[in-house]
């Protein structure tokens, strides 16, 4: 097992997974005690990047704040649990390098833009199709996939459990986390 903290930053569309994804997970390695910090992009909106609108440059600054401070958190042993749009690949691709390729692990959540306007709780999608929201990120802001993500899981077709099944085993197969039947019997 390694010592050496990592980040786990998820992407994909608004209502993809991230955060249901992200707090499970997050659960998880903290009853593996793991020191686990969950960077929520909708949290981090209303605290760290307060005042940021939705331009372009506001958020890619979002992204690089929250990558700051995944960064730190890495830097000091611990796990960055991260869940953003983030739908730029150049700002993904910053994050990484701050973090370091070997600690970053990227997740594309490439779920169907159909399955996550069902999803939407909020009733954001509605409102950019009646034109009440503008610049909505992969309806008339663009999301551009990753080119090389680590792991690409379509929320469409499986359970959340099943899901984090994905994440554990490829978390233990780069030797971040115990292997998966000691996993599974401690969280299952």
């Amino acid at each position: 097992m390694r010592y050496d903290g990592f980040c786990v930053w998820f992407t994909g569309l608004p209502c993809s997974g991230k955060t249901t994804l992200s707090k499970i997970l997050t659960k998880k390695l903290t009853e593996l005690n793991y020191k686990v910090t969950l960077l929520d992009g909708d949290v981090v909106r209303t605290h760290i990047s307060k005042g940021l609108g939705f331009t372009k440059e506001d958020r890619i600054t979002n992204i690089l704040r929250v990558g700051s401070i995944a960064s730190e958190l890495v830097k000091q042993n611990d796990v960055a649990v991260c869940a953003l749009a983030s739908p730029y690949e150049s700002a993904r691709s910053h994050v990484r390098e701050m973090i370091g390729n070997d600690r970053f692990i990227l997740v594309y959540l490439n779920t169907s833009l159909e399955v996550c306007e069902k999803r939407d709780t909020k009733g954001m999608y509605e409102k950019v199709r009646k034109g009440e929201i503008k610049g909505f990120t992969g309806v008339d802001d663009p999301y551009e996939p990753p080119r090389c993500p680590d792991l690409i899981i379509d929320t469409s077709n499986i359970s959340p459990k099943e899901a984090l099944h994905r994440i554990l085993d490829f978390l233990r197969l780069k030797g971040f986390i115990l292997n998966s039947l000691e996993i599974h019997e401690v969280i299952f």
